[in-house]
């Protein structure tokens, strides 16, 4: 994961909801992912890179993003970060310096292009 750098006081100013995923079973027999509100919290949201791929039959894109929010224990890698009706995918996150005081987010963000 990136290094992610301790925000200056006062820059968490992008307003986001984490969403944890929930499976839930179908009629038929099969699951299906739900994602539901955890909180809604300030958190800084920086964009690192962007890469069109395929996948799924599909051409793509994979915009990786930087999220860093006031740290807490109850996100894992799974759930998710709502941001400005764009859903980043949490793939790894950890203690920006060891105090407890930032958690560091690393989320991708995919689209269907075509």
């Amino acid at each position: 994961m990136r290094e992610a750098v301790i925000p200056p006081l006062g820059t968490l100013t992008d307003r986001v909801q984490l969403r944890r995923k929930v499976a839930t079973s179908e009629d038929e027999g099969g699951t299906l992912a739900v994602y539901s509100p955890i909180a809604t919290v300030w958190a800084r949201v920086r964009q690192l890179s962007a890469r069109q791929d395929f996948a799924e039959d599909a051409r793509g894109q994979t915009i990786t993003h930087s999220v860093v929010l006031r740290f807490r224990t109850d996100l894992k890698p799974g759930d998710r970060v709502l941001y400005r009706g764009r859903d980043l995918d949490i793939e790894a996150l950890g203690d920006v310096n060891g105090r407890r005081a930032y958690l560091g987010c690393q989320c991708v963000e995919r689209a269907v292009t075509g």
